[in-house]
């Protein structure tokens, strides 16, 4: 039987899986940010999107059934649909260094993105035809670490959550085995966080919204060696803890993101299914977790 303990205080971080920098930028009069995940080595990624208004770039890629196997970083950012710009500063700063796909005169990273509605919270938006997306993914990617601030930072520095000010945060549990999963949440929600079980039929929205202007994006990583059906379902089963932890959640005004990713450091002998469900369920405690520490961290 497997035994779990948790990972508690400076532990409980995202980047206790090893192998994963995470580096984050802001801007405090736009009042937005950008946060980005780099592994040390290309990784295999999956993705499941939940909510009703989505905004990503690459996803598509992740499926088990298309061709690349794995990708060389990963790109959360407010901003809606200007915020994916974050991710083609990742892309050429990875690329200038030669990480990427081995085609032609330059290597090609593969670098899938997701974005948060950050453009109502009271920020300067007027940037003219330069929003600062590219600048800030650039700035994140020069500020890749280990240490993860939480709270108001990168992806989660404008974000909301129902009537409080949302953020980003981490978490992570290891199992009496070794396998490691972690969790980082920009939470940006148009439902309420909460603790504990809510009153049974009783919805709060406080948070009056239009489609696709809230969502609460993330990731999850372990350091299970799985294939990207493996990080997929790692990912469906991870958004669990959104339902745990946001009330309502996955509804029509947000576009709810999880990603997950395996470092791959640690083969799996036993059952995989089995294997599977139990960090599966892991990455659903540790996302509850860190959607909690967001909001208390700002």
């Amino acid at each position: 039987m497997v035994q779990i303990k948790a990972v508690l205080g400076k532990h409980d971080s995202f980047t206790d899986v090893a192998g994963l920098c995470v580096g984050q930028a802001h801007d405090t009069t736009i009042l937005t940010g950008t946060t980005v995940i780099i592994p040390d080595a290309p990784i295999t990624m999956g993705v499941d999107v939940r909510g009703g208004g989505p905004g990503t770039r690459d996803t598509e890629a992740l499926d088990p059934t298309c061709l690349v196997e794995k990708v060389h970083g990963l790109v959360l950012s407010g901003g809606s649909v200007f915020g994916l710009a974050a991710a083609d500063a990742v892309t050429a700063e990875l690329s200038e260094k030669g990480i990427g796909l081995p085609f032609g005169p330059r290597a090609v990273p593969v670098v899938p993105s997701a974005i948060l509605f950050d453009l109502m919270n009271g920020g300067n938006k007027d940037w003219g035809t330069e929003p600062p997306y590219r600048r800030l993914g650039t700035e994140a990617h020069a500020a890749l670490s280990t240490t993860v601030d939480e709270g108001a930072f990168g992806a989660g520095y404008g974000a909301r959550a129902g009537g409080v000010r949302g953020g980003i945060a981490g978490a992570s549990l290891v199992s009496h085995e070794g396998w490691i999963v972690s969790a980082l949440v920009a939470v940006n929600s148009f439902g309420s966080v909460y603790r504990g079980s809510p009153t049974h039929g009783v919805i709060d929205l406080p948070k009056v919204g239009f489609v696709g202007t809230n969502t609460t994006i993330g990731a999850v990583a372990t350091n299970v060696k799985l294939d990207k059906a493996g990080c997929t379902r790692l990912a469906i089963m991870a958004q669990d803890g959104l339902a745990r932890s946001i009330r309502p959640i996955h509804t029509p005004f947000d576009g709810d993101t999880l990603f997950a990713m395996s470092t791959g450091h640690m083969e799996v002998d036993s059952n995989l299914a089995l294997t599977l469900t139990i960090l599966g369920g892991l990455a659903a405690d540790c996302v509850a977790h860190a959607v909690q520490k967001a909001v208390k961290a700002s």
